[in-house]
């Protein structure tokens, strides 16, 4: 006999064979992105008939109430499962302690009842975190030394979840990453009835300097100044501090857990999701946006295909869903097919 070709060796083995055509291509795709993936971040601003643009985020606005009425309508005609509001609250409102963050006539507990009312199909996710509310841009109660105290911290963010859940939201998400705050919110929740509450930790946040973006859409920046959160945040070099507070988080009552922010840390989603096989979600944030924005707008690099190849990235990393100020363009692009 001749001619014998070696098992799964070339040329027995063509690995350009399944690549030649769509449809075989589209038989061994190992992973699919869906509009049911996304959960889309929307900024939320007092008034009516209110649209502002935000100039380091193309094509993403603070919109009133019922200006956002209308965006929910589009992600529940395009299958966009849920919601994530985060408020642009007026400088006169903003205090060192935060405190109108518990205000059940606030502006989300107002945007969630509303929301509620229109589409109850539709998921809604708040923020739970202070950096919005306080006259200091930082995510806590802060002492004389401008250190972010922890506990008193936590105990104004129990009182925040509680007015949210009250309002009717479907998920709460603490995003200030202070400790202990995912038990203290549980059992709150708990004692409150708000059994069916759940709970998205922001466990795997980093102190990046991709948020810049987010800071001036909800008018954090100019408070924070010069200041930082790197006592609170978690260093960009640590990978195996971020599973700590992952586990942290999960033993404490968390439902899902976020890595923040996305693609430069898609190693970390990856170990997340291998470690603890729960549902796990990246948020791209608003850096990331908008450096696809910009590289997009001076012709570096194709708008849509960049933003579907970050999208697929994500899923191949192991996330089950992505927070993305893309969700309305990805979830059109794939209803397009």
């Amino acid at each position: 006999m001749t001619n014998i070709l070696k098992p799964r060796q070339f040329p027995a083995v063509r690995m350009r064979r399944m690549r030649k055509d769509a449809f075989s291509r589209a038989m061994m795709r190992e992973h699919v992105l869906t509009a049911s993936d996304l959960i889309y971040p929307v900024f939320i601003q007092e008034g009516r008939n209110q649209r502002e643009k935000i100039a380091s985020m193309p094509g993403v606005e603070r919109l009133s109430i019922d200006e956002l009425l209308g965006v929910a309508e589009e992600c529940v005609a395009l299958g966009i499962p849920a919601l994530a509001l985060f408020p642009v609250i007026n400088n006169s409102l903003k205090t060192p302690d935060g405190i109108e963050a518990t205000n059940p006539d606030g502006l989300i507990p107002r945007a969630v009842k509303e929301l509620k009312r229109r589409y109850p199909e539709l998921g809604i996710m708040t923020d739970v975190a202070l950096d919005p509310y306080t006259s200091h841009g930082q995510d806590g109660v802060i002492n004389a030394d401008g250190y972010v105290l922890n506990d008193e911290t936590c105990e104004l963010l129990v009182r925040q979840a509680l007015t949210q859940a009250t309002a009717g939201v479907d998920i709460v998400a603490p995003s200030d990453m202070m400790d202990g705050r995912i038990g203290a919110i549980r059992m709150a929740l708990e004692a409150n009835q708000f059994i069916h509450t759940r709970i998205m930790a922001y466990s795997a946040k980093f102190a990046s300097a991709f948020y810049g973006p987010f800071r001036d859409a909800v008018g954090s920046s100019a408070n924070l100044g010069k200041s930082n959160k790197a006592t609170y945040q978690i260093d960009p070099s640590n990978s195996d501090e971020a599973l700590r507070e992952v586990g942290l988080d999960l033993d404490e009552g968390a439902d899902m857990v976020m890595v923040k922010p996305g693609m430069p840390y898609l190693d970390i989603v990856r170990r997340v999701k291998d470690e603890f096989k729960v549902p796990t979600f990246a948020y791209q944030v608003s850096g990331e946006y908008a450096m696809i924005k910009a590289a997009s707008e001076n012709g570096w690099l194709d708008h849509d295909k960049v933003m579907m190849e970050a999208m697929i990235a994500f899923k191949r990393a192991g996330a089950d869903g992505v927070l993305t100020y893309f969700a309305l363009d990805v979830a059109r692009r794939l209803k397009l097919g």
